[in-house]
């Protein structure tokens, strides 16, 4: 309820006044015994307050103004209780706002009065604090007064009274402030606002009690009371306060601190405010700081200058610093000189020196102020940014990195003595945590000195302990870590703050990437001077925080704030910060001193360290700092330049520390690649030797997996194990991150990874193993930033070429990994552009795979060809203009690369050819055909070359089946054919069969006999298969350009070959017709000549329609003619076969050739001259009698072929056949039947005791005479035939007398056979015998003398009879002279020319060399063919009875005279003509006897009229003679046998003699008996010795009747019988008539 109207006429004011009179009842009632005068004044008052209600107009005020004395009175009686009613009634006046400041100076009197006496003091603080709260009708010297009032009270001796007092005092001061507040406020909304003041400062500086003009009441209250307190403060007499008797400057500080908090507006709007602030409270603050100044622990108290109250003092200087953090939090604006002042004085206190307590106090200060991120930057625009000022923030900075290395200095050192203190932990070796005495509590642990975390904060939130200690009197003692919690935590907010001061968003803990740099231009200079001024302080804290720290959350932290901080750096392009603060987290990734080695190395002009063994930088580290982190895994360091070659290196040692700093700098470089720059190499360098200690190793795709550990040296906890696989994911994930990079951080990464590389490269020189960190990543980096290949692929790829080109296998093996799999996987990228229609990219891609083939390292080329067959396997359609570049690399691989890379390039090619000629451009034809070649010629692998010639077919079909596709292409330029001279316009489809053409025509004369076979049949196969698609025009080319020169280059080739033998190694066999490169290029020239002569043969019309086919022809031949001549049986056979072909011909010629008649004469002439000089020249040696053993002859086959070529050529020939061609033939016949067969020719070597026929040659020969003989009598050409007939009596001769080699060791050496001619001469004997039975009368034939000729051939085998190597050859030439004699000798006998003499004679020795044979008949001769045999002599012997002596007389007398000799002959030599060895039954020509006999007789022993008649008038004596002399001579030879006979059977007793005896002496009889029947016929008286001698065999044949067998006893019984006629003497003249 309030009075504001300031009447009574409501109601509720009605109440109001009855309530007071009753109080003033009760009260009146209290004093009417002890106190009437106040019994009196309180009636007064009902008497007042009735009255006011009678009129109520009447202001309130002034009636409770009236009635306030009686309130008075009573509390001026000090009686207790009456004090206490008054009180109340006071308050309910107050409570009601019906008091004025009349009556509140009443009041505050009242309560003054009992203030001073010490009642009710509580009570009277209530009312002030009411009467002040209620409304604001206290000002000037009343609010004074009342303040003064609760000041007092703060100092009686009553705690409650002084408690209560403080918080009222505390809360009257703020009330004067908010009037302040409020009073702006309400003026500021009024319609007409205040205006602009002018403030006259020079009297502001002079201090009275008096408020400055123009401020408002409140105002000037508030001014007052703040100008007193300061006043108090610096123990001055206060101007406004008056009645102040005591006061403390500790309350005083915290009245100060309270306005200041609370009421910086009323500073910053009100000049008059500012004024004081900065001219009263700063001079009383730096006049308060004195002590604290100049005090300095460490100095003895004795030597201390400063009075007692120079001392600092826990409570002023704590209170001194909670007001100078406000000033400098609130109002550094206004007071920008003072704050400097006030920040170096709070830097100073972190000085050693100084106590811990004011080292704590300001500590806590600082970091108030380094959660403000606007107050940092204000710090550093104001002072650090400003010439001719302190660097305030790079003071603060520096001073807690001062302060944190101070901490960690023992005070002995100091002293310069370094004891162990006692209960200090002995120093720890090789980093080994020891189990016992070591606190798990967080903290920092250095030089044996440990400083555990006692305080943790909320991240941006300060809380202070010692700057809270407001009721603390003596400092307090501060534990040891609480300067470190405070100062680490300082520390993380500045940058913190900075962060987000520069970043403008705050990174939460997840780490996510900053999004992107400070986007406020206005702002860089003042964010570069942030970095500048905070950096060397920063990094000179956190770097030993960092080494100290004993906890991962701390050690987590520092690592955070120091990515954090560099991170900015880099966005500010503040290189060297930037640059420190990664070398810091790098360094704290390594162990201490190989971290020195390792970054003085990456570091130039950094100061280097002894190389000492790292075992012993671990000791001495040790022996520096507790260095008990726990170990974790132990590896073999990585070799670096600054080791010497061979310097002994232990094992390195990493703790948990190392290892969770390197995650810290793997997530500085993913988050932050951007920003790195330079320092990439820095953080890759760390990285590197942090994997190689790991024993991370590089797998495919650039990722680093834990390799099999080898060293024994190398230790990985299971913890680090399992903890490997997520390292080599996040180093994975960070080269991952650099596809986020712009492309100028992108070359910062991989300049830094080529550097990196290159610094192993130069270690792995020495023949150190190499790190492969920076080849594998940078494989890594080219994969992710496929879609922008183009801007990194050319460093890349220049520096892993180098890489391959090194002479450390492991160095080069990654590097060509990289290489390939960067191409692959390039290739199967999906570009924006698609690779087939980017011919620069395709180019740009596969050139470095390409350019790998200089390399001469073939584990490289290996590589680089696996590569190029999983890109054909994988991207082959794709490489329309990258073809050339695939065929470079894959023909780029020679002989000398070894057997696996041919095999590997080859199979590349297979692929290219089998499956990509379709998407391959045109242009690559020609080199593709050329990279078949090399394969081809290649000498390391075999197979290869034959597998590649048969890709020369695939690529001729894929010509064939797209002739009109590439007909239609060739249009364009036409470059990368080569030339054809001598050949006009031809078309370039026709070129490219040509480039296949001339390519197999190379390989054709390769020195491998099967690269040459196979392009032999391959080219011409294709010719064959293909030539049809040729132009016409193009056939000169491929005659003079590639058949011919073929045959040129074969035929060179095979002369200049050796003919030694071929050493092929034990593990082939070789056949002995291919053991030398002679026999094998014989071959070659085999299937090259009869291949062209086939292309002639099926070409013909096409070639005949050339211009120069006459002398391609001539040509052809003369190579033919060479090779039939050339000293190997294939070459010769084979150019045999080849000229056959070429002679055979079409049987349906066409009519338009008939015009090329002439042509053709002289074409067959040339072919005949090539046949006669072949036949000829290839048996010189023969007869010729060509010395030396080199003596070639040549085959059966060959001479087979060439007399079977005759017929072809004689065909075309025969029109202008002479005898001199004649003789040529006859020549060149007998030559080739007459060379020998060498021994294993088995097909040609018949036996002679079984039927065969004829060989081919001897039927060719004979065939071809007989073509001859045909031609000559069909053209009565009769001059021929006795030359066929010379020819074919000397073929039959060698049925006996086979032709021999003239040369001696030719016929001794057992290779060489005599072939089997019998059936040949009997052939040609038949034949020659056919041919006379036609042409007996013939004149040629008879004044040629061939009857002679022929009965002399016949005269050989007849002779040798049974001699004969078969008994077919005698007997077939006996049937043939019995013929011939029926034929020729009634043509010859009637000629009385004197030439025929000869045939005579010749007749006559043959028929005795015949009839009477030297040789026996063997002894397995059967009976039919003794039969046979004996009836063939009496064929001879009856043409002789009836065709020559019937004609003795034109017949010479002298052959006559023969004949009758051999008749004797028979008659008397039939009986010893058996072999008489033979245990055979004796074999007698019983037949021929008789025969010769009957013929003798019929001659010798008829009457001579008898004889004159049948010798015509010839004279017959000679002929009796002869018959006389054959009976005596044949009588005798009986007597002989029969003598024998009887002897022997005499002697042999009963055991009968030997069957042959018996059939001799049987056949005896039997001739005795004719004898006897003949002598009865003839004419008896001419020849009585004759009888006389046949009687006197009869005692013979008496003896003989004692014989038991009878074989004998029947031919003697008929003996005996005939004697019968010459018991009686005969009738002289009478003759003897047969039975008579």
């Amino acid at each position: 309820m309030s009075f504001e109207s300031g009447s009574i006429s409501s109601e509720s004011s009605q109440a109001f006044i009855e309530i007071l009179q009753n109080d003033f009842k009760n009260l009146s009632l209290e004093t009417k015994k002890k106190y009437p005068q106040i019994k009196e004044s309180c009636e007064e008052a009902i008497v007042k307050l009735r009255g006011s209600t009678s009129a109520p107009q009447t202001p309130i005020y002034y009636v409770i103004n009236q009635i306030i004395y009686p309130l008075v009175q009573g509390c001026e009686s000090k009686d207790m209780k009456i004090i206490r009613c008054c009180l109340q009634i006071m308050q309910r006046l107050i409570t009601q706002q019906v008091v004025d400041s009349k009556g509140a100076r009443y009041i505050t009197d009242t309560l003054w009065m009992l203030m001073e006496a010490g009642i009710e003091e509580v009570k009277v603080l209530q009312s002030v604090t009411l009467l002040l709260t209620t409304n604001s009708v206290v000002h000037g010297d009343t609010l004074a007064r009342t303040l003064v009032l609760c000041f007092r009270l703060h100092f009686a001796k009553n705690s409650t009274t002084i408690n209560t007092a403080g918080a009222t005092v505390r809360q009257l001061v703020s009330l004067v402030f908010e009037r302040v507040v409020a009073e702006d406020e309400y003026l500021s909304k009024s319609e007409n606002p205040p205006a602009t003041r002018q403030v006259n400062l020079e009297e502001l500086k002079v201090a009275s009690g008096v408020p400055p003009k123009g401020l408002s009441a409140c105002a000037a209250d508030a001014f007052l009371l703040f100008q007193d307190l300061v006043q108090l403060v610096n123990a001055d007499q206060p101007y406004w306060l008056q009645g102040m008797t005591e006061m403390t400057r500790t309350f005083g500080l915290e009245l100060l601190e309270s306005v200041l908090t609370q009421f910086s507006v009323v500073f910053f709007k009100n000049a008059e405010f500012s004024f004081l602030l900065k001219e009263r409270v700063c001079a009383l603050v730096i006049k308060l700081f004195s002590p604290n100044i100049k005090y300095r622990s460490t100095i003895p108290a004795s030597v201390q200058q400063a009075t007692p109250f120079d001392k600092p003092y826990f409570p002023i200087s704590m209170r001194l610093l909670r007001v100078v953090s406000i000033l400098i939090q609130k109002y550094h604006v206004l007071l920008v000189t003072e704050c400097e002042i006030f920040l170096s004085l709070i830097v100073k206190f972190l000085d050693p020196d100084k106590p811990s307590w004011q080292r704590a106090l300001a500590l806590e200060v600082l970091h108030k102020m380094t959660i403000q991120p606007k107050l940092l930057n204000s710090f550093c625009e104001f002072y650090d940014l400003k010439k001719h000022t302190t660097s305030i923030f790079q003071d603060i900075v520096n001073s807690l990195g001062a302060y944190v290395q101070s901490l960690f200095v023992p005070a002995q050192l100091q002293a310069g003595t370094l004891p162990m203190a006692p209960g200090q932990a002995p120093q720890y070796l090789a980093g080994v945590q020891p189990v016992q005495g070591l606190s798990s509590q967080a903290g920092f642990l250095s030089r044996g000195i440990m400083l555990p975390i006692v305080v943790n904060f909320q991240t941006g939130q300060s809380k202070s302990l010692y700057l809270e200690m407001l009721d603390k009197i003596e400092p307090p003692m501060i534990p040891d870590g609480y300067g470190i919690s405070i100062a680490y935590a300082c520390l993380l907010e500045i940058i913190r703050s900075l962060q987000i001061s520069i970043d403008k968003q705050i990174v939460d803990e997840t780490d996510e990437k900053v999004d992107g740099k400070p986007d406020n231009k206005d702002n860089i200079e003042l964010h570069c001077q942030l970095i500048n001024s905070s950096w060397c302080g920063l990094l000179a804290a956190l770097s030993p925080l960092m080494e100290a720290s004993t906890d991962e959350g701390i050690t987590e932290n520092i690592l955070k704030s120091m990515q954090t901080y560099g991170a900015l750096c880099g966005y500010l392009n503040l290189q060297t910060p930037r640059d420190a603060f990664i070398t810091a987290i790098c360094k704290s990734s390594l162990p201490p001193h190989y971290a020195l080695t390792v970054l003085n190395a990456v570091t130039p002009g950094a100061p280097l360290r002894a190389h000492n063994d790292i075992n012993t930088q671990f000791l001495n580290q040790c022996a520096e700092t507790d260095y008990r982190q726990q170990i974790v895994a132990v590896g073999t360091p990585l070799p670096t330049s600054t080791i010497p070659n061979g310097a002994q290196q232990g094992p390195v040692m990493l703790t948990a520390k190392n290892l969770h700093s390197m995650r810290a700098l793997l997530n500085l470089a993913h988050c932050h690649g951007s920003i790195l720059g330079s320092s990439w190499h820095l953080v890759l360098t760390t990285l590197q030797h942090l994997v190689w200690i790991l024993g991370l190793k590089p797998s495919t795709g650039g990722s680093l997996k834990v390799g099999r550990i080898i060293d024994t040296n190398n230790v990985i906890t299971t913890h680090v194990m399992s903890d490997l696989p997520v390292l080599s994911t996040m180093l994975s994930r960070l080269f991952e991150s650099s596809q986020y990079l712009d492309d100028v951080a992108l070359h910062h990464l991989i300049n830094a990874l080529c550097k990196l590389s290159q610094e192993a490269m130069e270690l792995a020189y020495t023949n150190r193993e190499p790190s492969l960190f920076a080849v594998a990543k940078l494989l890594e980096t080219g994969i992710v930033n496929m879609n922008r290949i183009e801007v990194l692929w050319r460093p890349l790829t220049n520096h892993l070429l180098e890489v391959c080109h090194h002479p450390h296998m492991r160095m080069r093996e990654w590097g060509v990994e990289a290489i390939t799999y960067l191409v692959k996987a390039a290739l199967l990228f999906k570009h924006e552009i698609p690779l087939r229609e980017n011919q620069k990219l395709q180019t740009l891609l596969i050139g470095p795979l390409a350019e790998l083939s200089s390399v001469p390292h073939g584990d490289v080329r290996q590589r680089q060809l696996e590569c190029v067959l999983d890109i054909l396997h994988v991207a082959g359609e794709t490489l329309s203009h990258g073809w050339p570049l695939v065929l470079g690399i894959i023909g780029a691989v020679s002989d000398h690369h070894g057997e696996n890379l041919i095999r590997i390039a080859f199979q590349c090619l297979q692929l290219v050819i089998t499956d990509f000629l379709p998407v391959m451009p045109w242009r690559c034809l020609p080199l593709c055909v050329d990279t078949v070649t090399k394969f081809g010629s290649q000498m390391q692998e075999l197979n290869i070359s034959l597998t590649a010639v048969g890709l020369m077919w695939n690529i001729s079909d894929y010509f064939h089946q797209n002739q009109a596709k590439l007909s239609q292409i060739f249009s364009e330029d036409v470059n990368v054919f080569p030339e054809f001279p001598g050949t006009l316009n031809v078309p370039n489809f026709d070129k490219l069969w040509m480039c296949l053409y001339g390519r197999l025509g190379d390989l054709c004369v390769d020195t491998r006999p099967a690269v040459r076979k196979s392009a032999s049949q391959t080219l011409f196969s294709t010719i064959s298969a293909h030539g049809s698609l040729l132009k016409h025009s193009t056939w000169q080319a491929v005659l003079w350009q590639v058949l011919f020169p073929l045959l040129d280059k074969v035929h060179m080739h095979s002369r200049s070959a050796s003919s030694e033998k071929v050493d092929t190694g034990a593990n082939i066999l070789i056949h002995h017709t291919r053991n030398t490169a002679q026999k094998q290029w014989a071959e070659t020239q085999v299937l090259t000549l009869s291949g062209v002569a086939r292309v002639f043969n099926t070409k013909r019309q096409l070639l005949q329609a050339l211009g120069d086919f006459p002398r391609a022809w001539s040509v052809l031949l003369n190579f033919i003619e060479n090779s039939a001549l050339a000293k190997n049986n294939e070459v010769s056979f084979a150019a045999l076969k080849s000229f056959q072909e070429i002679l055979y011909l079409n049987k349906n010629p066409s009519a338009e050739n008939k015009g090329a008649a002439v042509e053709d004469k002289d074409i067959w002439a040339i072919a005949w001259r090539v046949w006669v000089k072949i036949g000829t020249e290839i048996t010189l040696p023969l007869i010729e009698n060509v010395p030396g053993e080199d003596a070639y002859l040549p085959s059966q086959s060959f001479l087979t072929a060439l007399v079977q070529i005759f017929p072809s050529v004689f065909q075309h020939v025969k029109s202008g056949f002479e005898v001199s061609d004649l003789d040529n033939l006859c020549r060149v016949l007998t030559n080739a039947v007459s060379i020998p067969v060498y021994g294993e020719s088995s097909q040609y070597m018949v036996s002679t005791t079984s039927e065969f026929n004829l060989t081919t040659l001897h039927d060719g020969s004979l065939q071809a005479v007989e073509l001859v003989q045909k031609e000559a009598v069909a053209r009565n050409q009769f001059n021929m035939l006795p030359g066929i007939f010379k020819q074919l009596l000397s073929f039959s001769k060698f049925s006996c007398y086979p032709p021999t080699s003239t040369k001696q060791e030719m016929r001794a050496s057992p290779d060489w056979l005599t072939m089997n001619y019998i059936p040949f001469g009997e052939k040609a004997l038949t034949s020659a015998v056919a041919l006379y039975e036609t042409t007996a009368d013939n004149e040629e034939v008879i004044y040629s003398n061939v009857l002679r000729d022929i009965i002399a051939s016949l005269h050989v085998p007849l002779s040798l009879k049974y001699g004969c190597p078969s008994s077919s050859t005698w007997k077939l030439a006996a049937n043939s002279f019995i013929n011939v004699l029926k034929v020729g000798l009634p043509v010859t006998r009637n000629l009385n020319n004197t030439t025929m003499n000869d045939m005579w004679d010749q007749l006559a020795t043959t028929l005795n060399e015949f009839l009477f044979p030297k040789m026996c008949a063997p002894a397995d001769r059967g009976l039919d063919e003794i039969v046979s045999d004996e009836a063939t002599d009496c064929q001879l012997i009856e043409i002789m009875r009836s065709q020559v002596l019937p004609y003795s007389g034109s017949i010479p007398r002298e052959f006559i005279l023969k004949i009758v000799v051999l008749l004797n002959r028979g008659s008397i030599h039939s009986a010893t003509n058996a072999n008489m060895d033979s245990e055979t039954e004796l074999t007698l020509r019983e037949e021929f006897a008789k025969t010769c006999f009957e013929t003798l007789l019929q001659f010798s022993l008829v009457d001579e009229e008898s004889q004159s008649s049948l010798f015509n008038g010839t004279d017959a004596t000679d002929n009796g003679i002869a018959g006389k002399l054959a009976v005596t001579a044949l009588l005798h030879r009986f007597q002989e046998v029969l003598k024998k006979y009887i002897d022997d059977e005499k002697q042999s007793g009963k055991c009968p003699l030997p069957r042959y005896r018996l059939s001799e002496i049987s056949f005896v009889l039997k001739a005795i008996t004719t004898v006897i029947i003949s002598m009865k016929k003839a004419t008896v008286n001419k020849d009585d010795a004759a009888w006389e001698q046949l009687i006197s065999l009869y005692p013979y044949l008496v003896e003989c009747t004692t014989t038991t067998s009878t074989q004998v006893s029947r031919p003697l019984r008929e003996a005996l019988l005939q004697f019968c006629d010459l018991l009686q003497p005969p009738n002289q003249n009478s003759k003897l008539s047969n039975g008579n």
